[in-house]
């Protein structure tokens, strides 16, 4: 399977989910996987991507209230207009407002520093068995995570299984090291 044809089949499987199911997912993703993994409970500096209720993603807010009552720092997202990529340190929800695309960023705030981030959730639509995942074809966060440090864990959620392999993975694309799934949580060796 290519990488387009990932993206295209992944968006429609969520899209197709009903708002009880995906409630149902991304509850009990967290509340299987995520909640109790070591990887995130050792991560003092977390950055996150911010949910986009159009594309159907795993819903954030619970990695928000997570890492608020364990005092975890929380690092997001802005994508500038010349395609690069900024990153905040998350003060409330007023920091946010919403881009041309609907996704909430932050307009405003103290500029994180990339080298503290100890883990990175990277949004995907899906993801294979080696830990090649499919975003949504931009390439920004294969830019940042190749400045993350190498130790930095790249951490992707899905509601679905892995893929067998994708057959256009190119060099540039940054592996995950870890994808959290209500089934299973997947690890990958570098």
């Amino acid at each position: 399977m290519t990488k387009a044809e990932a993206r295209k089949l992944y968006l429609e499987k969520r899209m197709a989910l009903t708002d009880a199911k995906h409630e149902e997912l991304s509850r009990i993703v967290f509340a299987n996987s995520i909640h109790d993994s070591s990887d995130v409970k050792k991560a003092k500096t977390i950055h996150t991507f911010i949910s986009m209720k159009r594309t159907r993603e795993f819903d954030t807010k619970w990695l928000f209230g997570l890492f608020s009552h364990q005092k975890k720092r929380i690092v997001v997202p802005r994508v500038n207009p010349d395609g690069t990529m900024q990153h905040f340190y998350y003060e409330h929800p007023g920091q946010l407002v919403e881009n041309r695309f609907g996704i909430p960023e932050p307009y405003a705030g103290v500029i994180a520093d990339i080298k503290e981030i100890d883990l990175v959730f990277v949004p995907l639509l899906a993801f294979d068995v080696d830990g090649n995942r499919v975003g949504y074809g931009k390439g920004y966060y294969d830019r940042f995570l190749k400045d993350c440090r190498p130790d930095c864990i790249k951490a992707g959620i899905s509601f679905f299984t892995a893929e067998k392999k994708f057959s256009d993975v190119e060099k540039h694309d940054v592996r995950l090291n870890i994808c959290f799934t209500p089934y299973q949580t997947y690890t990958f060796r570098p």
